[in-house]
């Protein structure tokens, strides 16, 4: 369901989807550092998997990594349906790698040069290094993933892969198109972003024996978080500071990507500022900006995607309610709460 066609709802739910506290990512993380810290090991693992020619690139690659959010999502999936074991750290592995190759590779197609506060793998050694990179990258995780017993795993991934990439290539498709509609946004944010997340969860809880309808729960959990979290990114890109977003702002527009802000607003906008708003995106410069963000704020677009972010955040809470009341979901509730709290900021920064 899109959120534009959405308003949240009130939905059942449990003790602990009622707990209102102030979390904070180290509240949320510090409960499955252990198993964060053993993905983080393997991972520093893999890169002597590669050809000794590739170690200054793997080494870069892997060993850069954030805040792990997808293995934390394997990990709190896990313990909300069983025992957590080292399948799931495999497992977290290989989704992060193919993150990481995902990565790589919007790098060389926005032209980034930095990527969390360092140059990015393109700019130290150039496109094609970057690009054969992030396929080997690629490549291995799904090597990795055909080494469990059964072909579920490794299906599921490369499905994922497949999802992830051709999502990328239909927001390509789309730069600079204002007949590009909410319904295909929203689609294509389901699919660069949102896959992973959902198959962090799904698998997560897959390996620890949940029942077809708790994974279908802990999917549509991840869906619905990831797209919350794209959005969110999105806006940040526009109304955020540089050093929240860790690059220049209105890096999607300079390439031309029309994110829910610019869509609202050529709904709202009359004819003269559709001219002007397509004109200074079609040549973007740094110094357009500025005008966008005065139409933006003038149709008031932040506050209603604020609110289409709280929407999905709350349709990620109401899956949950299928699970035990015994579950374990404080960590899966707290991202959702995190990500709100991070939601709240950005509308009163801005």
């Amino acid at each position: 369901m899109f959120a534009a066609d959405t308003r949240a709802v009130a939905v059942p739910v449990t003790s602990a989807l009622k707990k209102e506290t102030l979390v904070t990512w180290k509240d949320i993380a510090e409960p499955v550092e252990p198993f964060l810290e053993a993905v983080a090991q393997r991972l520093a693992k893999q890169v002597r998997e590669f050809d000794p020619a590739l170690l200054p690139y793997a080494e870069y690659a892997l060993m850069g990594q954030g805040k792990q959010l997808r293995p934390a999502l394997v990990a709190l999936s896990a313990s909300a349906t069983g025992p957590v074991n080292d399948s799931h750290i495999t497992v977290a592995v290989i989704i992060e790698m193919v993150h990481l190759a995902t990565l790589v590779h919007d790098d060389v197609m926005d032209e980034a040069e930095i990527r969390r506060g360092r140059l990015t793998l393109a700019a130290n050694w150039g496109n094609e290094i970057a690009v054969l990179f992030g396929d080997c990258l690629f490549a291995h995780a799904l090597k990795l993933a055909a080494s469990f017993p059964t072909p579920e795993i490794c299906r599921a991934v490369a499905m994922a892969t497949n999802t992830v990439c051709s999502g990328e290539i239909l927001q390509t498709q789309q730069r600079r198109n204002f007949q590009f509609s909410q319904a295909e946004y929203f689609k294509v944010l389901e699919m660069k972003t949102a896959e992973l997340f959902a198959l962090s969860c799904d698998l997560g809880a897959c390996l620890s024996g949940a029942t077809v309808a708790q994974r279908t729960a802990l999917r549509q959990f991840g869906v619905a978080l990831g797209t919350a979290y794209q959005v969110y990114d999105d806006c940040l890109d526009l109304f955020g500071s540089e050093v929240a977003a860790g690059k220049s702002l209105g890096t999607d527009l300079a390439k031309g990507k029309l994110t829910l802000p610019i869509l609202l607003l050529w709904e709202r906008a009359n004819a003269e500022e559709k001219e002007r708003l397509e004109g200074l995106i079609q040549k973007w410069e740094p110094r357009s900006l500025a005008p966008v963000l005065e139409l933006l704020a003038k149709y008031e677009t932040l506050p209603e995607s604020l609110e289409i972010i709280h929407q999905y955040l709350a349709q990620a809470r109401g899956t949950l309610t299928v699970l035990p009341e015994s579950a374990n979901l404080s960590g899966l509730i707290g991202l959702t709460e995190f990500l709100a709290r991070q939601t709240d900021a950005l509308g009163v920064c801005a």
